[in-house]
């Protein structure tokens, strides 16, 4: 009798592929978050596999700090000509503009923080009811307590005691008015099977998380980019460097890492010898013992 295994890839979108059609069935208004980074970029894949040959039957959402990389911009906007996607834009300036958020002041403020308020804002206007997350649970304590249905109450905030077991992979998606809910497909990812995934697939990325000649500062260990936002301390100076990115956030937050992979080969080999997390060079992750916890209860995605 022939037997047929999967592999642990195709096991892994297998099911990311279920929680898509799932959610498709359960919820009236689902929506993508979609950031341009690794992350968001291969659950966008997943979706588009989970509805082929049809269209992906939900909009994207990027909530836009305007303190993106640029490489970033580029790319979303590529995605979405290139499948015909739906795209909403949340603006952290509109909300900054109409007074619901408040700019950071300092030598390199964060946007980080305000992406929350944008985002909730965002998620009311178009009356989304399940908003898909590209998080996993290796990524950071807080997010290893996650759920793929993950419940938010009416103010978006997010209460682990409120969380509905998942047991045989039937999920409780039912809410009660102004509630929803945050989905995360790639739960179970490691960032090892993001990039090998990527590598089977032949996903094209943008070139920012390939190594690079860039303009940098180092400030309490993070390589931070030369942007308008960031402001040069005394004895400060930016020098050009090969680095390249583990993860995609402001530029006024994200850390490069040192680098001379510039294919995905070389990628894969540098994760699996590193002893560093992949947020471990984001300084919004260093501003508390428990920064992701707290944004996390404010609605963050």
């Amino acid at each position: 009798m022939q037997t047929h295994t999967l592999t642990h890839l195709k096991q892994l979108e297998s099911e990311a592929i279920y929680i898509f059609r799932e959610v498709a069935e359960q919820f009236e208004r689902p929506a993508m978050l979609f950031s341009g980074g690794k992350d968001s970029i291969v659950m966008l894949h997943l979706a588009i596999k989970a509805f082929w040959p049809g269209k992906v039957p939900f909009p994207l959402i990027h909530i836009d700090t305007g303190h993106n990389f640029p490489e970033a911009i580029d790319y979303r906007d590529w995605m979405v000509k290139e499948y015909d996607l739906d795209l909403i834009v949340g603006s952290v300036q509109g909300s900054i503009d109409k007074g619901t958020a408040v700019e950071e002041r300092g030598v390199n403020p964060s946007r980080n923080g305000l992406q929350a308020i944008t985002l909730l804002e965002t998620l009311e206007e178009y009356k989304v009811d399940a908003a898909f997350g590209g998080g996993r649970r290796d990524e950071e304590k807080a997010r290893a307590k996650e759920r793929f249905f993950s419940h938010r109450d009416e103010f978006g905030q997010w209460n682990p005691k409120n969380q509905r077991p998942e047991l045989w992979t039937l999920y409780n998606g039912h809410y009660n008015e102004d509630e929803h809910f945050r989905i995360f497909p790639i739960s179970n990812w490691t960032e090892m099977d993001v990039w090998q995934y990527i590598a089977q697939e032949k996903i094209a990325l943008p070139s920012i998380y390939f190594a690079h000649k860039r303009k940098i500062v180092e400030r309490n260990g993070i390589l931070l980019a030369e942007s308008p936002w960031n402001t040069l301390l005394k004895n400060e100076e930016y020098e050009e460097r090969l680095i390249r990115y583990r993860t995609l956030g402001d530029m006024t937050c994200t850390g490069a890492v040192m680098s001379d992979a510039d294919n995905l080969s070389g990628i894969i080999q540098e994760v699996a010898s590193s002893r560093v997390t992949e947020r471990g060079n984001r300084s919004d992750d260093k501003r508390s013992e428990a920064a992701m916890e707290e944004r996390k209860l404010q609605g963050y995605f």
